[in-house]
């Protein structure tokens, strides 16, 4: 039997220098937009290796700390675990922890979906991409954005 979630989870937030967001639409929940999201793989993962990872894995985009530079909002959420994916952590856990990172990317970077995770991509302006998320976090991550980036 697979291992249960660590309910301790990132929340990447990807954009363009204007402000242009990327969704991505859950294969799991078609018609559920969302930004790159992801549990620890272990206890002690560090924040940033979990961000970097699930954005490689989920977009295909690599976070080269040059280039492509993930940003620590040093945000955390704690919200309650939808009932449809509860079945996923052990018996008992109702609650995640998010951790919200951002990361801005040329808007002709290719993106390469995990077809078993994702089904499709899209661009939009920051306020509407806040409009098509599921989460409610998400959603308030993306608003947050301006005000985020200039404190950069």
């Amino acid at each position: 039997m697979k291992p249960y979630k660590i309910p301790e989870s990132v929340l990447v937030v990807i954009h363009t220098a204007d402000l242009q967001v990327l969704l991505i639409e859950r294969a799991d929940r078609p018609g559920f937009w969302q930004s790159v999201t992801g549990s620890l793989d272990a206890p002690d993962e560090p924040l940033l290796q979990t961000a970097t990872r699930e954005l490689h894995e989920e977009t295909g985009i690599v976070a080269d700390g040059t280039r492509i530079v993930l940003r620590d909002w040093m945000l955390s959420n704690i919200y309650t675990i939808y009932p449809v994916w509860r079945h996923r952590y052990a018996p008992g856990v109702t609650e995640n922890t998010e951790h919200v990172f951002s990361v801005e990317v040329p808007r002709d970077i290719p993106i390469t979906l995990a077809p078993r995770e994702h089904l499709n991509h899209v661009w939009l302006p920051y306020l509407e991409a806040a409009d098509k998320c599921f989460s409610s976090s998400n959603a308030e991550a993306i608003l947050q954005l301006p005000q985020q980036l200039r404190r950069a």
